[in-house]
């Protein structure tokens, strides 16, 4: 289940910047983030209503039907307790900065520098999660992880050279750092507090204060739905839908158990799925070396979150827990 999380966030955020660059001509990026953020929000607000669903089920069959109320000791669970202020406090920040701050430093710099250049940029971001859990989250910092992170970043590093058009600026330049350490910061902030609130209800209240934030968007979203064509609109439903609502939980799923260093580390895949969403949906022909790119960058993934078991090597397998 782990691993299939997984898989569906790297697809599904991938899919993303194929959806973004079908929007981008006729949405900015504010609002462009506000209308992916307010769709997600309901969605993931359908989601949380569901999973909530299936826990007091769950909670009535265990208790024999007379405790269907059990789960009230974990908090934002199936029970009733209420969040700690500090803790709900902290979720609302997270979601301004997570669904927020970097979806619009993200739209903004892919204005100013070419697909490539950003690509590279944020996937700073995973070792960014990798330094911080090691030193805030007591995950330390694991060779192979680490080793593993920079064989896909530099997988990154030869895609985003093959694939720039040359398109420079120091303005998206710095709006792309700023995305890149929102992202690990933010990951690595989630992965702290969801030791307080579960991950469902920690996503639908993370995108829901990041659709207030962006509110001062709406009168340019509102304008830009009054023009831009159905195919644009639909690309803004599905980043809400898929990469926001659907990907966010599957993502929030796999943090809460597993390490955040190799949690993060997978997302090195979604470079080369990029790629090949790009030639498959878009008919844009790779360069070779793009291609070379993305197996360094998958070859990565392997290294960093692949562990030899026992002292036989007689099998290799996936190793998402623990530091």
């Amino acid at each position: 289940m782990l691993w299939a999380a997984i898989g569906v966030t790297v697809l599904l955020w991938a899919s993303a910047f194929v959806a973004i660059r079908a929007a981008a001509h006729d949405f900015g990026p504010g609002a462009l983030t506000l209308g992916r953020v307010a769709v997600g929000s309901v969605a993931l607000a359908a989601i949380h209503v569901a999973v909530l669903g299936r826990r007091r089920r769950r909670d009535a069959v265990v208790s024999g039907g007379a405790g269907a109320g059990s789960g009230a000791g974990s908090v934002g669970g199936s029970g009733r307790r209420r969040l700690p202020g500090r803790v709900l406090a902290a979720v609302v920040v997270w979601g301004v900065a997570w669904f927020g701050v970097y979806n619009i430093a993200l739209n903004a710099a892919e204005q100013d520098v070419d697909a490539g250049t950003a690509s590279l940029l944020v996937n700073l971001a995973p070792m960014i999660v990798a330094v911080l859990a090691g030193l805030f989250l007591g995950e330390g910092f694991p060779r192979r992880l680490i080793a593993g992170m920079l064989v896909a970043l530099s997988g990154v590093g030869v895609i985003a050279v093959s694939t720039s058009t040359g398109r420079f600026d120091l303005v998206g330049v710095v709006l792309g750092v700023v995305a890149a350490v929102v992202y690990g910061s933010s990951a690595t902030v989630q992965k702290s507090l969801l030791r307080r609130i579960d991950s469902s209800t920690m996503t639908v209240l993370g995108c829901l204060a990041g659709t207030v934030a962006c509110l001062p968007f709406a009168p340019e979203l509102i304008r830009a739905l009054a023009v831009a064509p159905a195919s644009s609109v639909v690309a803004v439903l599905y980043l809400g839908v898929f990469p926001t609502a659907i990907a966010f939980t599957t993502w929030g799923y796999a943090l809460s158990r597993a390490s955040a260093g190799r949690t993060a580390a997978s997302t090195y895949a979604v470079p080369p799925v990029v790629v090949l969403l790009s030639w498959v949906v878009l008919q844009e022909t790779p360069p070779a070396a793009a291609l070379l790119g993305g197996a360094l960058a998958l070859a990565g993934v392997a290294v960093a979150t692949w562990k030899r078991r026992g002292r036989s090597g007689r099998r290799w397998r996936l190793r998402w827990w623990g530091a």
